[in-house]
């Protein structure tokens, strides 16, 4: 089939602005073709574009020879541009079909395809990520990445205004940012480099230059889990601020947690109508609990932890229906925290750190920061860590480091919460996992 050109024609209305006022205007519409119903002396087509979709109505005693020739040789997504004159009509959702003057066909599909873009037929999550663009077409896709696009916009919003910096880290480094097994190494020219884990000593030491930062982007852990919520490349948001601790990023959080659902809650109606998701948007300040208490809730229910241990996934999700909803847990063992989480002043065996849940699912893990170098190569050593392979971080302490605390939170978690999705692949749009490389 021959494919037209573009030539001269540009958009003049997306679909979602094609209205009932428009009655007799010419407008020029651009998208594909989503659907098609042929009724013999009549034929409909639905062409999407990236606000909605429009009726594009043939009826073949009124258009002409060219037109009735494309339309019969159109099929399933295929890039169209339409010319044609608005009418008002009764007979669709929006009250307002286009007439087609001109047909053009910018591009085809080759059928059959491998998806069904109308979602009508369902298909498994492994067969839609291995046409993964084609699945990005359906409606409720595009109605998650249109929600994530707005939460990161106000989560930028958010920081900016509380005087953070957006910073960019690196992701090739000379040796892991938090120890353990976990890391992608990578050749970088002869020499042993990995890939980043997170930004955490990098955002630490931009305290010092900056005061407050916060970091939006991807990281890399050789995840062995294979589970619903794990991934080996993910989107991580990540601040850091100065002369506080953990009590003041913890606000800051849950003031950000509240923010993001009530902007998402009244900007996304549309998307998440598609979805079939509501929205709760949480009451600040969130419950806070200590592990201890936590531990308690499980023995309750039947479930031995034993303390100074991380919590099992089957334990959180027994806590995620004690506790269905946004809650803090504090008083952390320090040996199951990282060597830059700060022991109480206390009661040394406890540190400074919290996670924040949403049900049984960690959404954010964070605390306040050793800002001595003595103690903070005591706790690397601690924990099985050389202090030399630190050696350029542990000299910023020698700069004048100030008090600080900051947190990480998973945007795909995230995202699982805003949209309602169970699967993480589902918010990610070509996930990484331990057994997906491609596309």
């Amino acid at each position: 089939m021959e494919i037209d050109q573009l030539g001269d024609w540009r958009r003049t209305h997306y679909s979602i602005d094609v209205k009932p006022e428009l009655e007799g205007k010419e407008v020029i519409v651009l998208g594909w073709v989503r659907d098609i119903r042929d009724l013999g002396g009549i034929r409909f087509v639905i062409l999407q574009d990236r606000t909605g979709d429009v009726q594009i109505t043939i009826p073949r005693s009124e258009v002409g020879e060219d037109v009735v020739k494309r339309a019969d040789s159109l099929q399933r997504q295929y890039s169209i541009g339409v010319k044609g004159t608005v009418k008002k009509t009764g007979q669709t959702p929006r009250g307002v079909e286009i007439f087609p003057r001109e047909i053009r066909i910018l591009g085809i599909a080759k059928h059959p395809l491998p998806l069904d873009v109308t979602g009508r037929t369902p298909a498994q999550i492994d067969v839609r990520l291995d046409s993964r663009v084609l699945d990005l077409c359906r409606d409720e896709n595009k109605a998650i990445f249109r929600i994530q696009h707005v939460a990161l916009a106000t989560i930028r919003e958010f920081l900016s205004e509380q005087g953070f910096t957006e910073v960019h880290t690196p992701r090739i480094i000379a040796s892991a940012t938090e120890g353990g097994a976990a890391l992608f190494p990578v050749d970088y020219f002869g020499r042993e480099a990995f890939l980043a884990q997170s930004p955490q000593l990098y955002k630490e030491q931009l305290v010092l230059a900056f005061d407050r930062v916060f970091e939006i982007g991807s990281f890399f852990r050789a995840e062995e889990s294979h589970t619903r919520r794990h991934l080996s490349e993910f989107g991580s948001i990540d601040i850091e601020q100065g002369f506080a601790t953990a009590d003041d990023v913890m606000r800051l959080l849950e003031e950000m947690v509240h923010h993001v659902c009530k902007v998402v809650k009244t900007c996304c109606q549309k998307e998440l109508k598609i979805l079939g998701h509501k929205i709760e948007v949480p009451e600040i300040p969130f419950k806070r609990f200590t592990y201890d208490e936590i531990i308690g809730d499980l023995e309750k229910k039947g479930i031995e932890v034993h303390r100074g241990e991380d919590v099992p996934t089957h334990a959180f999700r027994t806590l995620g229906e004690v506790h269905p909803y946004f809650y803090f847990i504090t008083h952390w063992p320090a040996g199951a925290k990282p060597f830059y989480i700060k022991p109480r002043d206390d009661n040394p065996e406890l540190c400074e750190a919290f996670d924040l849940m949403w049900t049984w699912i960690e959404l954010a893990s964070g605390g306040t920061r050793v800002h001595s170098k003595d103690l903070l190569v005591k706790r690397l050593r601690e924990q099985g860590l050389r202090p030399e392979s630190f050696t350029y971080h542990l000299q910023v302490f020698d700069y004048g480091m100030p008090p600080h605390a900051g947190w990480a939170a998973g945007l795909e978690r995230v995202m699982m919460m805003l949209t309602g999705k169970e699967n993480i692949r589902e918010v990610v749009l070509f996930p990484r996992d331990r057994f997906r490389l491609m596309p």
